[in-house]
């Protein structure tokens, strides 16, 4: 709420309190005051009515949008309050009471809450969402052996730097926790790391170190690693439970330079996994008994029936396949009777919880011959393999595992039914980008999701695009384009979904899309002789060319471009119709792309190319339709003219009148995308076959 005097309580992007907007501010007494904190001042208050204890966090507002929202409101007082649960104790009374007493603290205890802390951090990660404000009295005891983070309201509250840096001096003892970079304003999840690393040393010296000694230690660290080595051979001395564990894992903890440091998983890695610790937390995905894999296999071979029950089996396209007993196992069934699916389809079913009997599954599901798996987009095993994928969502081996299957399934749906739709659902579309956003790095990945979006989104309605461009994907792909150019396949499946967005010509915001034809180029000579590159840039060239994307400083740039392709590949068919269409489209509203064209360079003239493509597709109506909407655009400046009729088109533009006499022809719109403006086509009224009628008059 914004003030300790406001009538009432403005909901916050914070942690917000237990009642709703508009709740009275007077409903609490304050019984005391805790240690302030490097945000502001704590508060604990009682509910007058319920006599709950709440934690209130005084925050001065420390932007100009949180005092101006005030002062509009006409609150005098510029605070911020979150109300927050209440819990008298954290690890740092923990700490404390051991550090008075110099007693060591409890190792199974120690290795209990640590596994909290560390779930829940490799959690906020996992959403890339920085703590921040990582410390001691940050981690509240709701029991004895049980845990909880609090105060993320960091991630929000900590917007200026300056204002920060003012209230950070103020109190030393808190900000000596934060990591190096972190003074100096810069918070990344290796922020966390460093903060996590001072609270587990504190946690393992307590007994031989007062706060004051323990203090300059953590701050200490930020310039000289070296006085860590000697905490670390006291503990050892001291025998401080799991000093070798703690001695392997503290000093890639606290790193100075961040890019040095070892991430969350790293820490689970060496505490958990190949460290003796043990957590209540982690158990079921650590110490949980796994699958064997011959069990796995056994269930996969068909055999699943007689482990769950022999007399609800059902014949699929010659394999066994099973009926679950109880369908409630199944989170993502409903009360419609489901066909029969694929055998490793049903033991994802029964078997959603072990992530290793699923990933097993989905491979299985990929080599399975077309004939066993279903030609059909199956709706039923898409939501299997979509379900599977949320559920284990942070198992990066199964979500490209499933996005591969996905993937494969509409593939083998569209080589045997080529008419057939592939439904771009919102569970299929939020998953995918989930996955996305989950793993950001991870190129293999972005490949896989790149291809599925972009076939599914071409068959569906333009509110696909438009969800996708609003959820940045846009700006996603021109990203990675930029920071992934020696990767082909990031390059080939960003250009195919992006082609795939422009489609419908609907964009729901064309500034980034400037940037296109400078990354197409870079592209481009990155991969010289690639024609598979080729063709997905001069779709999208075409593209930006129908919607008004490409400015007129680019227009030669892109002209060279695609005649540069046409050139590369005059055997592939799609990317030399893409190519004149969008030379075509550029033509027709600019004399200097026309003027591109025809002048003699490097390689030949735009017009000796036209001739040779027409001499390799000249039974093929739709390229010479294409050529012709050229020609057609290029003979409308009177300055082109000579240029036309001293290359001697005026024989190739006879043969094709002659030739080709029939509408598809002479209908311009005969090859247009529905949807799209009529940039790369004649002026109304104007048919290519008119056009042709002209040029053969010329003198």
């Amino acid at each position: 709420m914004l003030g300790p005097e406001s009538d009432g309580r403005r909901p916050t992007q914070g942690e917000r309190g237990p009642g709703y907007p508009g709740e009275p501010m007077d409903k609490y007494q304050v019984l005391y005051q805790l240690i302030p904190g490097a945000l502001g001042v704590n508060l604990v208050v009682e509910e007058m009515e319920t006599k709950v204890k709440r934690v209130i966090k005084q925050v001065e507002c420390m932007d100009d949008h949180h005092a101006s929202q005030a002062l509009e409101e006409q609150i005098s007082s510029l605070y911020l309050c979150l109300v927050m649960e209440f819990n008298k104790l954290s690890f740092h009374e923990v700490i404390e009471d051991k550090r008075k007493a110099k007693e060591i603290i409890d190792s199974e205890w120690m290795q209990n809450v640590l596994g909290q802390v560390l779930d829940a951090l490799e959690y906020l990660h996992h959403l890339d969402i920085i703590h921040r404000n990582l410390k001691p009295s940050n981690i509240i005891l709701v029991s004895s052996d049980h845990c909880k983070l609090q105060d993320l309201s960091s991630n929000v509250l900590m917007t200026n730097k300056a204002k920060w840096n003012i209230r950070a001096e103020e109190d030393p003892f808190h900000k000596s926790w934060m990591a190096p970079e972190a003074l100096n304003f810069s918070f990344s999840q290796k922020s966390d790391i460093w903060s996590l690393g001072c609270i587990i040393l504190d946690m393992t010296s307590c007994s031989f170190m007062d706060s004051t000694e323990a203090m300059y230690l953590r701050k200490s660290l930020r310039q000289s690693p070296g006085s860590l080595k000697t905490v670390l051979k006291t503990m050892e001395e001291k025998q401080i439970p799991d000093a070798e564990t703690f001695g392997n894992l503290l000093p890639g903890m606290l790193q100075i330079d961040p890019s040095d440091r070892i991430t969350i998983k790293d820490v689970v890695h060496i505490t958990f996994v190949s460290g003796s610790f043990k957590s209540s937390c982690i158990s079921l995905t650590l110490d949980r008994q796994m699958v064997p894999a011959s069990i796995t296999d056994m269930l996969l071979e068909g055999n699943v029936a007689s482990i769950l029950d022999p007399r609800r089996v059902c014949t699929h396209s010659s394999q066994a396949s099973v009926v679950p007993r109880d369908r409630a196992l199944r989170p993502w069934s409903s009360e419609r009777s489901l066909p029969c699916l694929p055998v490793p389809a049903e033991v994802m079913q029964n078997f959603s919880g072990w992530p290793e009997v699923q990933f097993r599954a989905m491979k299985r599901l990929l080599k399975m011959p077309a004939d066993q798996l279903g030609l059909q987009w199956s709706p039923e095993l898409v939501e299997v393999v979509v379900t599977t994928m949320q559920l284990h969502d942070r198992v990066l081996d199964i979500q490209r595992c499933a996005c591969s299957l996905l993937l494969h399934l509409l593939g083998q749906a569209l080589v045997h039914h080529p008419e057939a739709k592939a439904p771009c659902n919102q569970a299929i579309t939020s998953t995918v980008l989930s996955a996305l956003r989950s793993y950001p790095e991870e190129e293999s990945l972005l490949v896989l999701v790149y291809s599925l979006l972009a076939i599914t989104t071409t068959q569906e309605s333009e509110s696909v695009s438009e969800e996708l461009q609003n959820a940045g994907l846009l700006e996603h792909i021109l990203e990675h384009l930029n920071s992934s150019l020696e990767n082909r396949d990031v390059c080939v499946s960003g250009l195919g979904l992006l082609w795939a967005l422009l489609l419908d010509g609907i964009i729901v915001n064309k500034a980034p899309l400037e940037k296109v034809p400078d990354l197409i180029s870079q592209v481009l000579a990155t991969y010289p002789a690639d024609g598979e590159m080729a063709e997905a840039s001069c779709g999208v060239f075409w593209l930006l060319s129908l919607l008004g994307c490409i400015k007129e400083r680019q227009f030669e740039q892109v002209v060279a471009l695609l005649l540069q392709s046409i050139r590369l590949c005059q055997n592939r068919v799609l990317l030399v119709n893409n190519a004149y269409r969008g030379l075509a489209s550029l033509v027709k509203v600019s004399e200097l792309a026309a003027f591109k064209v025809v002048v003699q360079e490097e390689g030949g003239s735009g017009l000796s190319l036209v001739k040779e493509t027409y001499q390799l597709h000249k039974d093929d109506p739709e390229v010479v339709e294409n050529v012709g909407m050229l020609l057609v655009h290029l003979a409308s400046y009177e300055e082109i003219l000579p240029e036309l009729v001293s290359s001697s088109m005026k024989a190739l533009v006879q043969e094709i009148k002659e030739r080709f006499t029939s509408s598809l022809v002479s209908d311009s719109s005969a090859f247009s995308k529905p949807g799209l403006p009529p940039g790369g086509s004649p002026q109304p009224g104007c048919t290519t076959s008119g056009g042709l009628e002209q040029m053969i008059a010329w003198n």
